[in-house]
């Protein structure tokens, strides 16, 4: 089996690393000649990730079939975390249950990382229409979770035709942000009917903080009771990863 991705920098292996370590403790890669596919649920069946990366956004890219490769997450971040910006990075197999990083700059530095079985199960992918969809920055919708959480570990979202507002509320208090359709932070609003569900807030602030941290605006989608979807990009050459968030049980 032959594997070999090289991109640029670094950037993108960061995000990915951590974006899945906000969710699991092991990652299984699925290396295809059209790309990267990562896709895991967390333990508690409430989180999806969903990661897919092109064969045209690597610098050089090779894999003669399906490749499927699983690593200790907690080992994965600490050895994406050794690479500089600038450093290209080069991942390829070993063929003897292990892969080989090499980090490139004005030096070069090799690392393996052994392989382990997966304990993970085939995650489908949810067949889901939504009926708002709204494009933020990737700032505006950190700081409003952040606003939010500031009284409450849920955020309810409330759209109707011309605004959307998110809200929590405590024992110790309340908040609310609202976004219409003039609001500059509100990039795009599309909007089919009215839709109310809440969602557990520190997902989507782990998440938000993760993938979000390089992304200029994200996707997010929802209908009442329904999950939520984020979709950050990936880089800039097609890239992309979502995330799915079933909503509160009590909203069920």
């Amino acid at each position: 089996m032959v594997f070999l991705a090289k991109t640029t920098s670094s950037n993108e292996w960061k995000i990915i690393a951590k974006t899945i370590s906000t969710l699991v403790d092991e990652a299984s890669f699925e290396a295809t000649s059209e790309g990267i596919i990562f896709r895991a649920m967390d333990p508690s069946h409430v989180a999806l990730v969903d990661i897919n990366w092109p064969n045209s956004a690597f610098e050089k890219y090779e894999s003669d079939g399906q490749f499927k490769f699983t690593v200790r997450v907690e080992d994965f971040v600490k050895l994406i975390g050794r690479a500089d910006q600038k450093d290209s990075i080069e991942i390829s197999d070993t063929g003897k249950d292990s892969l080989t990083m090499k980090f490139s700059n004005s030096y070069s530095r090799k690392f393996n990382i052994n392989l382990i079985e997966s304990s993970v199960t085939p995650t489908p992918l949810p067949k889901l229409t939504f009926n708002t969809k709204l494009l933020l920055t990737g700032s505006t919708c950190q700081q409003i979770l952040s606003d939010v959480s500031v009284v409450s570990d849920h955020i309810t979202l409330n759209s109707v035709k011309e605004k959307i507002t998110f809200s929590g509320k405590s024992e110790s208090g309340s908040a609310s942000v609202i976004l219409d359709k003039k609001s500059p932070e509100l990039l795009e609003y599309e909007f089919k009917d009215v839709s109310q569900s809440t969602y557990s807030i520190d997902y989507l602030l782990n998440i938000t903080k993760a993938a979000g941290s390089a992304s200029q605006s994200l996707v997010l989608e929802y209908s009442s009771k329904m999950p939520l979807k984020f979709e950050f990009k990936l880089g800039d050459q097609g890239g992309k990863i979502s995330f799915y968030l079933a909503p509160r049980i009590e909203d069920q």
